[in-house]
């Protein structure tokens, strides 16, 4: 399980889905409040379920198809949070609420790159496996 480097990337996705959030802010109001993730229910719920997501793919090692599946449902759910962060930021932005924003912002995006990543490796995986029982 440890050895494969699918592993790795989940476990990096998911460090950064359920760790660094609080961690890095993101936003700042006009008042001066820094809001961080855990402060919203909404986006620490989209985090947190990114980060168990993660952790549940790399106990479906032995599944391979089902890996590849959860990995996929995984992007969908971190492309779904950088919508909320998109449109809070185009909605928001020119009015008194947001003054600046984080680099908390930009967390979901790091994190499908390491999904890409791992399904990548799963993938490659899966034909591996494949051509290997052609050939018997």
């Amino acid at each position: 399980m440890l050895q494969r480097i699918q592993t790795v990337y989940l476990l990096i996705a998911a460090i950064i889905s359920g760790g660094l959030i609080f961690v890095l802010h993101l936003w700042v109001t006009n008042e001066d409040v820094i809001v961080y993730a855990k402060d919203s229910l909404l986006y620490l719920g989209l985090f947190l379920g990114s980060a168990l997501l993660s952790l549940i793919t790399i106990f479906k090692y032995k599944n391979r198809k089902s890996q590849f599946i959860l990995g996929r449902l995984n992007i969908i759910l971190n492309f779904i949070l950088l919508g909320f962060f998109v449109y809070q930021s185009l909605n928001v932005s020119g009015e008194t609420a947001v003054s600046e924003k984080g680099i908390g912002m930009l967390l979901p995006i790091v994190s499908i790159v390491f999904l890409a990543l791992a399904n990548k490796a799963i993938k490659k995986d899966e034909d591996l496996v494949k051509s290997v029982d052609r050939l018997r």
